[in-house]
Parts: structure tokens; C-alpha cells; sequence
């Protein structure tokens, strides 16, 4: 009698890099595109205090593909479109 021991590789494969304070080449910081006031930035931080462990959960049970964006960034994407009437 032959045993069948089957192993399967898992990763956890993380998200793409998400940094809010990157340096772009032109112009040197997202902060010198939008004044202080702007909306961008309640949104950022409503979102930095919200509770996103569920959707984190559902993307670590995914292993195939490339890595996702990270949830956060995504969640303030469609937050400030939905503010901006944008709804596709």
C-alpha cells in the first residue's frame, strides 16, 4: 500500500507597498498638490480609525495572483470618489 502525503507550499503574500507619505518625482509630496483643508485628508484619517480586520481577513486567505493594494488605501479611494460623485 503506497501513502500519498500531499504538501502544499503556502505564503502569505502580503499587500503592494502603500505608503501615504511617498515622495513623488514632480512635485516632491502629495502635501504640496492640496491645501490643508482639503478633503482628502479627513478622509485619510476617518479611515486610518476604522476597523478594517474583516476585509484584511479575506485578503489573507487569497495565495494566487499578484499582491493586492492595500485595503486602507483602497477604502480612502472609494470613500473620496463616492464623495466626489463618483460612483464607477
Amino acid at each position: 500500500m503506497v501513502q500519498v502525503v500531499e504538501i502544499y507550499n503556502i505564503m502569505i503574500k502580503g499587500y503592494k507597498p502603500y505608503n501615504p507619505n511617498q515622495i513623488y518625482l514632480f512635485p516632491p509630496a502629495p502635501q504640496d498638490w492640496l491645501p490643508k483643508e482639503h478633503l482628502v485628508y479627513f478622509i485619510s484619517d476617518l479611515v486610518d480609525h476604522l476597523d478594517l480586520t474583516v476585509i484584511h481577513k479575506v485578503y489573507e486567505k487569497g495565495i494566487k495572483g499578484q499582491p493586492p493594494y492595500h485595503p486602507v488605501l483602497m477604502t480612502k479611494i472609494l470613500f473620496y470618489a463616492y464623495c466626489r460623485g463618483v460612483f464607477s
